[in-house]
């Protein structure tokens, strides 16, 4: 016969490590998504824009809605890939800074980096989910024959920009000497 085991203790503190990682990971999870989505819709761009070419030249028929489309849809890769970039820490850095300073001195040069960056962010995506309210709302489209809603890119513009403030703040809180230990992911 064998003995059962104790019942998992589960405090407060472990609760909220439980809760963090799930929402760290879900934030990744979001962003590899969209970073990978984004790369298809640059492809899928291109051939928009060799499509409106070879109607142009070949058939002298000129796309109405080629190139707000594809205006639409590089806002939407341009913007629905930056939590992805950051995930992988690609944006623009200063490489020679990793070379000059000390390990402990980068590690705070990224966390203030990241913290101005996500001060940033989160002001642009709440202004993004304005833009986006007031052009749903008000049913502003741009001045084309096409006339595409404008609320199409503002969605996508906040979405991007909240999902890379979400990802600031999970590199964010993951720097902090007093967390890290706290939210530290456990090797198994």
């Amino acid at each position: 016969m064998s003995i059962p085991a104790e019942p998992a203790v589960v405090t407060p503190a472990t609760a909220v490590r439980t809760v963090w990682r799930g929402f760290a990971w879900l934030v990744r999870q979001f962003n590899i998504l969209t970073g990978y989505l984004s790369a298809v819709i640059i492809v899928i761009t291109a051939g928009v824009v060799c499509y409106g070419v070879i109607m142009r030249y070949y058939f002298a028929s000129p796309l109405d809605w080629g190139l707000e489309l594809s205006i639409f849809m590089l806002i939407v890769s341009t913007f629905m890939s930056a939590g992805y970039t950051q995930l992988q820490r690609g944006h623009v850095t200063i490489e020679i800074m990793d070379h000059i300073l000390s390990a402990r001195a980068n590690r705070v040069r990224y966390l203030v980096g990241d913290l101005l960056s996500l001060l940033f962010c989160a002001f642009v995506a709440w202004n993004a989910w304005t833009y986006f309210h007031e052009a749903y709302s008000e049913g502003w489209v741009t001045e084309s024959i096409w006339a595409p809603k404008m609320w199409i890119p503002y969605l996508f513009m906040a979405i991007g920009m909240s999902a890379l403030s979400l990802q600031l703040l999970v590199q964010t809180v993951e720097a902090l000497p007093v967390l890290r230990g706290m939210f530290a992911k456990k090797v198994n």
